[in-house]
């Protein structure tokens, strides 16, 4: 079933009061997880983190990183302001309103672009996931963390496709199978796809932004032959 705009932000509307209570422990694995997958990365310094919500994740970041925020829910983001704010959170360098399917940001302008818990409340999920990849930079990495419904088996599917019909109430779709997602994956490089607890309800699928020229790798890497000045050098 088709979803509106409208109809997720009244939703999250209702939600943003109680969003930590009634869904911050259930979604705490997999945002400890994904972040704690950013804060590894070597040579990463920017990141957008797409839905960011309430802003659950962005104590979890490094503080040496960048980190942007954007939602489309003008109430979810009063608490993660108010969060930010609360914790002197000095890595959260922007925190702003904007559609993911329709991203201010230039082209290849961030290191690392994080998605949780979003592409399923999106209308457009392909859509969205394009100005993701979009803005990420040539041999960035994508990571998208979501419920996926089990196309193995006969539960997921026979509980979460009659539940679609309710997706302008609920604010998400029940129903959203991986292979809808990867279908959807040009301009990157799935590297791993990894299923979540409870149940594997969860998925982390991370991916690379495929470079225009494949010798524009050598770019990403550190010289090693080159010697490295000291601190305080002339």
């Amino acid at each position: 079933m088709s979803m509106k705009t409208s109809s997720v932000l009244a939703a999250y509307r209702r939600y943003a009061r109680v969003y930590d209570i009634v869904f911050g422990r259930l979604f705490e694995t997999g945002r400890r997880h994904v972040v704690s997958q950013v804060n590894h990365m070597p040579r990463v310094q920017r990141v957008l983190e797409a839905g960011v919500g309430t802003g659950l994740s962005l104590g979890l970041y490094r503080r040496d990183l960048r980190v942007i925020g954007i939602d489309l829910s003008v109430d979810m983001l009063a608490q993660a302001r108010r969060r930010v704010e609360r914790r002197a959170l000095m890595q959260v360098q922007a925190l702003e309103v904007m559609d993911v399917q329709r991203l201010s940001y230039p082209d290849d302008n961030f290191d690392v672009v994080v998605a949780m818990y979003l592409l399923s409340v999106v209308p457009d999920p392909g859509q969205a996931l394009a100005e993701l990849i979009r803005v990420c930079r040539p041999g960035g990495n994508v990571i998208v963390l979501n419920h996926f419904t089990a196309e193995t088996g006969h539960v997921g599917p026979m509980i979460q496709r009659p539940l679609s019909r309710f997706s302008e109430v609920l604010g998400w779709r029940p129903y959203f199978p991986l292979r809808l997602l990867l279908e959807c994956a040009n301009g990157i490089e799935v590297g791993s796809v990894r299923r979540l607890p409870p149940f594997g309800m969860f998925a982390i699928v991370e991916g690379r932004k495929k470079t225009k020229n494949p010798s524009s790798l050598s770019s990403l890497s550190p010289n090693l032959s080159s010697p490295r000045p000291s601190i305080g050098s002339q």
